[in-house]
């Protein structure tokens, strides 16, 4: 028995009982065995996302219909691309060697999965709805414009798959537009170990600064991108910021492209002057300062706060091209610092990785607006979570993330940048969102109304129309303006502690009509944009990508009973 893959099934005894009931509410799956296959779909998902509890299961797209593609992400635009991932796992129950391959059947079935989903034109029959759905929200980005970088990724407790599915690969002909990767129980194992610390030692290249400033050290020097490999071949995750799962890969992102690029050409001598560096932290470096140059540093407790991309791009590159040592060089700035001042290490990073909106929903969790609402909440007896979290979430749980989309759609009245610009809602969007007057009981009530709304689009009832699974923050901000008129109140900021409890228990009371009348809502506001015309679902994913309805919805009469 392999001692990682039955840790990993160790592991899935206690997703199963997570997962059991939106497994049978959602999916129809009951049966032991395939629940344990499921949740083995839901860690992959989760662990190489770095997703929330929450968000993982709706990526789920397993059981009949689904073309051998057991999960679905999409991400949002970025530069004219975004990335969709694939997943297919396949789990042995009994086999716990870690000894088998990933079966052919499952490459081709992807090959084939590729070939159809992502061409508008072609048609898909025998699809289960979950799917549908998303493909179709891909296939309208891909009609106005976008390009799709997609990523299989193949999962299994045993090892990557053999020859005969490699040559399968080659001949589907895809080329750089689609990565494929592997995932099993030791990746999965290394992943999840990545909250320990890192003790190593960093080989410099000729001279180096270091200078002592407020309690803390600092320094600045050379090293060889073969250094950098070896560190990421040794630790992996274990050095890197959370985000760092959602590493952009090399095919289809421009930066990385053109580090591999540089990496790979006669300019790599270059390269430490067209590079940014890597800016990394400690809680202790030492050194021979005897010496003058080509230290070796010992670090403890070593992490990259910037420059992860770089990093995973040199160890992707030099896996597949070996370059001379001592040839191609990056800037390494390397901070010790008080190991009980967290808030200095939080600033340090926002200000390092600010360039990039993606990153900053953990490093917000720390500041003012953030610390107010989670006491703001809790006094209204919720607990809100300003940190991203591994357990799941209680009705009285609310996470940053949730209520950040829920504030967004239900009071700011921008639903479809809700949905399709999460990127930014701790980036450009976090003054708007997280405004000062923003209240506890403000963002209670919205992530209140928000569920209504994203538990019908999970949880379709056999009657609702197709409209539910993309009009779900549309929705929501309907319910909003029909709160407020049934509060008689003139706008979200009148909503504080004194009249909460009456708004709560009015949603709690009404929350079943507020919905169906906000989606006759949408439903007048498509006929009316469209004539009456009945409209295809790539359509409709773009009518609310790009926000089409909310002239229409503004202008409606949102009566108060």
């Amino acid at each position: 028995m392999n001692i990682e893959a039955s840790i990993i099934d160790q592991r899935l005894t206690s997703i199963v009982n997570d997962i059991k009931q939106p497994a049978f509410e959602q999916l129809r799956i009951e049966e032991p065995q395939r629940l344990k296959s499921l949740a083995f779909v839901y860690l992959c998902v989760k662990t190489v996302l770095d997703l929330e509890v929450d968000e993982t299961f709706d990526w789920l797209t397993e059981g009949g219909g689904d073309f051998g593609v057991d999960a679905i992400h999409i991400s949002e635009e970025y530069d004219g691309e975004f990335t969709v991932s694939l997943f297919q796992a396949k789990y042995k129950h009994k086999d716990l060697s870690g000894n088998s391959n990933f079966p052919e059947t499952g490459i081709n079935s992807l090959i084939r999965a590729i070939g159809l989903l992502f061409d508008p034109a072609a048609q898909l029959q025998h699809i289960n709805p979950r799917l549908l759905a998303k493909v179709e929200e891909a296939r309208s980005l891909i009609r106005d414009g976008f390009i799709p970088q997609v990523r299989a990724i193949a999962c299994n407790n045993g090892i990557k798959w053999n020859t005969s599915a490699e040559e399968a690969i080659t001949r589907a002909s895809f080329g750089e537009q689609v990565t494929w990767e592997h995932v099993n129980h030791a990746s999965l194992v290394k992943i999840l170990q990545a909250s320990k610390s890192v003790t190593d030692t960093l080989r410099l290249s000729g001279k180096a600064i270091v200078e002592d400033m407020d309690f803390s050290r600092i320094l600045v020097g050379r090293v060889s991108v073969t250094e950098i490999a070896e560190l990421i071949s040794r630790h992996g995750d274990r050095l890197l910021e959370r985000n760092i799962r959602r590493y952009l890969g090399l095919q289809g992102n421009r930066v990385n492209e053109a580090i591999r690029t540089t990496l790979e050409s006669t300019e790599r001598g270059n390269f430490y002057f067209y590079n940014n560096g890597i800016t990394l932290t400690c809680d202790k470096f030492t050194y021979n300062a005897l010496q003058e140059g080509d230290f070796q540093v010992k670090v403890e407790n070593l992490q990259i706060i910037n420059g992860g991309q770089t990093c995973m791009t040199i160890f992707q590159t030099l896996q597949q091209r070996t370059l001379f040592p001592n040839e191609a060089f990056v800037l390494l700035r390397l901070y010790q610092l008080p190991s009980d001042n967290e808030d200095l290490v939080q600033r340090i990073t926002f200000a390092t990785n600010s360039q990039n909106p993606v990153d900053l929903r953990d490093l917000r969790a720390n500041d003012q607006v953030q610390r107010r609402l989670e006491m703001d909440i809790e006094q209204l007896g919720f607990t809100y979570r300003r940190k991203r979290s591994d357990s799941g979430t209680r009705t009285i749980d609310i996470t940053s993330g949730v209520a950040a989309e829920a504030v967004l759609s239900v009071w700011r009245h921008r639903p479809q940048q809700a949905k399709f610009f999460t990127r930014e809602h701790f980036g450009r969007l976090y003054g708007e969102i997280f405004s000062p007057q923003l209240n506890g009981s403000q963002v209670v009530l919205a992530v209140q109304l928000y569920r209504i709304a994203e538990n019908r689009r999970k949880r379709p009832e056999d009657t609702d129309p197709i409209v539910v699974r993309y009009a779900a923050c549309f929705i929501a901000m309907q319910m909003g303006r029909r709160l407020l008129a049934e509060l008689s109140l003139t706008n979200v900021e009148e909503i504080s502690h004194l009249n909460f409890k009456a708004a709560y228990e009015l949603v709690e009371a009404n929350g079943n009509r507020f919905y169906i009348e906000s989606l006759g809502d949408i439903q007048n506001a498509l006929s009316d944009l469209y004539g009456g015309q009945d409209v295809a679902l790539q359509q409709l994913s773009a009518t609310f990508r790009r926000g089409d309805l909310i002239e229409r919805l503004s202008g409606m009469r949102v009566g108060s009973g």
